[in-house]
């Protein structure tokens, strides 16, 4: 029997007619990885919420169901990450809790969603801190001491044979990177034991063992440096505090900012403090204005510059007044003195500004910031229109103008 003709076409007219898809137009769903990999660059690129939808998007195709899967770490790391820069703590913290129990020693290979990022990331999310702090770190400690030892041997057989593709270079950063986040752990731990667990008895024998194998694990890394001058000026050791300082500052003040081996942004900030600790207010100066030049918006390095400008402008009016007779004391000191005043105020009130634009939490940075404002505006009077275009950072240079630049500029002032 004949096979019948369709009446209004053939069976493929008709589906384009009632707008089926062509099959032959079709593009394949992305892949997680795809998903992944588009986050993470979004992530970079400033953009944490459009990042979390396609990271969603992976896991929810890496684990369709509530059961845990070993497939979903990878995107379980990132979501955490990506809360971590949303602010969301408690859901960063709760990708990265499951991630552990999916991977409880670390054992899981770095490139399928494994290691020990997950662990050093609940260690500083952790809520009750202290001992459950150092729980997260040390299994995290444990995990990159058993990457390195592997690395290590890796290496050692490598430089036995010729080295094809330049892989023993390749494998020669990851060496250093693992070393770098093992000397950072540690000192998370001495951190730990310096403030939340000092009371325990060896809480200083901890921290002199913590930060020394740190300083071997990476004796080119700043952090190791900066934790062990916390722990001398912790043991009232001022002198041994400054030298660890300016060792950590050699070791990246004249490289480019996006060079890794420059400290991120906290890190130096925690130096910047140090250094005022230490009473090493001009290099303290040094570093709060090289971060503003790399982000004008936090709040923490206007605050500290204020503070810091403030503490100099007290130093050498202090200094002028012991030590020079009224006769003998230089024209421009005073001067000297009020542009380093003037220039804190400056520094201090954008903390104020960008303390309100933020919503910024910390109420006892902003009560310190307005406490120095009020003291300045005593010394100085309230501040004035041409106060506040005069650029603050012309302090540097009021040791070397001529009198006569300095009368003028004090009469426009």
């Amino acid at each position: 029997m004949a096979k019948t003709k369709p009446q209004n076409g053939s069976t493929k007219s008709r589906n384009r007619k009632k707008g089926a898809p062509n099959s032959s137009s079709k593009k394949p769903a992305p892949s997680p990885s795809t998903l992944l990999a588009q986050a993470a660059d979004l992530i970079q690129q400033g953009q944490p919420t459009d990042a979390l939808t396609l990271a969603q998007r992976a896991l929810s195709i890496l684990q369709p169901t509530s059961t845990p899967t070993l497939a979903a770490l990878p995107a379980l790391n990132l979501l955490g990450e990506i809360n971590v820069e949303l602010g969301d703590i408690q859901s960063a913290r709760d990708c990265f809790t499951r991630a552990a129990e999916l991977d409880p020693e670390g054992g899981v290979p770095e490139a399928a969603g494994g290691g020990a990022e997950k662990f050093l990331w609940l260690a500083q999310l952790s809520e009750k801190g202290g001992v459950e702090s150092v729980g997260w770190f040390e299994k995290g400690v444990a995990v990159l001491r058993r990457e390195i030892a592997g690395l290590v041997g890796e290496i050692g057989q490598g430089g036995k044979m010729q080295d094809a593709g330049g892989l023993l270079g390749g494998k020669m950063e990851l060496l250093e990177e693992k070393r770098r986040k093992l000397a950072h752990a540690l000192c998370g731990v001495a951190e730990i034991y310096m403030t939340d667990l000092s009371w325990e008895e060896d809480a200083e024998q901890r921290c002199e063992a913590l930060v020394t194998e740190a300083l071997l694990v990476a004796p080119d890394s700043p952090e190791p440096l900066q934790t062990l001058a916390s722990i001398r000026i912790s043991q009232e050791k001022p002198e041994d505090a400054r030298a660890a300082l300016s060792r950590s500052i050699e070791l990246w003040k004249d490289l480019d900012p996006a060079d890794p081996k420059v400290p991120d942004f906290p890190t130096r900030i925690s130096l910047a403090r140090l250094l005022m600790e230490a009473e090493m207010e001009e290099e303290a100066l040094e570093v709060l204005e090289r971060l503003i030049t790399e982000d004008d918006s936090s709040v923490e390095a206007w605050y500290l510059g204020g503070w810091c400008l403030h503490l100099l402008g007290g130093k050498r009016n202090t200094a002028s007044s012991s030590s020079q007779t009224a006769r003998d004391a230089p024209s421009d000191e005073g001067d000297t003195v009020r542009a380093l005043l003037k220039a804190s105020r400056e520094w201090l009130q954008n903390s104020l500004r960008l303390y309100q634009v933020l919503e910024y939490e910390d109420e006892r940075l902003r009560d310190h910031a307005l406490e120095l404002v009020k003291e300045l505006d005593g010394v100085l009077g309230p501040a004035t229109e041409d106060d506040e275009d005069e650029d603050g950072g012309d302090w540097e240079d009021a040791d070397g103008a001529d009198d006569d630049e300095e009368d003028e500029e004090m009469r426009g002032a």
